[in-house]
């Protein structure tokens, strides 16, 4: 098995433990690397549907610099139709296994479902990524508590089907903030403990293109809860709004890696990327001209 090297020990100022005694520091800025197994992403065009296919790509992130994998097997565009856990199961359980036996980089089940979750973690997942923040699977805690595994608590309005249609806030950062000491104190009472929560604010998930540029523009205010935020702007709609020269999400990488950076200027610890390549070399140029991040 090939070891991954998250940081050397004197170096970790701040840590989120896993269960076999690896650890993920928040010392510096984490790529996450997604890894979209379903026929229909909006990002890929289901490139990766295929198990084999999509191990040879988590095998190419992880070369390219991502410290965290996050493999999901339901899209939640808008419109989405969900899909049972027993076909989400079928689609992610062979990539984690695959992955698992070649690398011991943290990976991540991006599902709101219990059953997906506890099986993913069986199978060697390390996080779980719930967008509905533990509310559309009352089971869901109980499984992150039970496994003691970190969970990145994401903000949503509504739900993945309808989440895009006339979204409003009065005061989307507050709203936020709120939102997240609410499910905090959900979690402590479940059982989880805050050292293992992530918060993510949620771009595009319920939220106009003013909303996101906001959330984007004060994510310092997110960090008076002391815990890692991580951003995932990778390829999303708003940035063709702002830049609407091509409608095909593949094509957002520009836009895509100035969002990350930006959102790592302003206090994320992790960004959640298609492409990884381009962001680590990104994040390498920065750090090299001495740029704060």
């Amino acid at each position: 098995m090939q070891k991954q090297v998250l940081n050397r020990p004197e170096e970790i100022k701040a840590v989120i433990p896993f269960g076999d005694g690896r650890e993920l520091p928040f010392n510096r800025p984490l790529v996450m690397g997604v890894l979209n197994v379903t026929p229909d992403s909006f990002s890929d065009g289901g490139k990766y549907a295929k198990p084999r296919t999509a191990a040879r790509r988590a095998t190419e992130m992880i070369k390219q610099g991502a410290n965290i994998i996050d493999i999901g097997g339901e899209p939640p565009r808008p419109g989405a139709e969900p899909i049972d856990a027993e076909t989400e199961i079928e689609r992610v359980i062979p990539v984690i296994e695959s992955i698992r036996k070649k690398s011991d980089i943290p990976i991540s089940i991006d599902t709101y479902k219990a059953r997906v979750a506890e099986i993913a973690i069986s199978a060697g997942a390390d996080i779980v990524n719930d967008i509905s923040a533990l509310q559309f699977d009352q089971a869901m805690a109980d499984v992150v508590a039970i496994c003691k595994v970190p969970v990145v608590l994401m903000h949503m309005q509504g739900n993945p089907g309808q989440m895009q249609q006339d979204p409003h806030y009065d005061d989307c950062v507050g709203e936020i903030r709120q939102f997240f000491r609410d499910r905090i104190e959900f979690c402590k009472l479940a059982g989880i403990d805050k050292s293992k929560i992530i918060l993510d604010p949620g771009i595009g998930f319920g939220k106009r293109l003013f909303d996101n540029t906001e959330i984007l523009a004060n994510l310092e205010t997110f960090k008076s809860f002391s815990l890692p935020i991580m951003i995932g702007v990778s390829r999303k709609s708003f940035i063709g709004m702002i830049n609407p020269t091509d409608s095909k999400a593949a094509n957002r990488i520009g836009g895509s890696i100035a969002a990350a950076l930006l959102a790592i200027q302003n206090g994320a610890n992790i960004v959640r990327v298609h492409d990884v390549a381009e962001t680590v070399e990104a994040i390498k140029v920065i750090k090299a001209i001495r740029v704060e991040i």
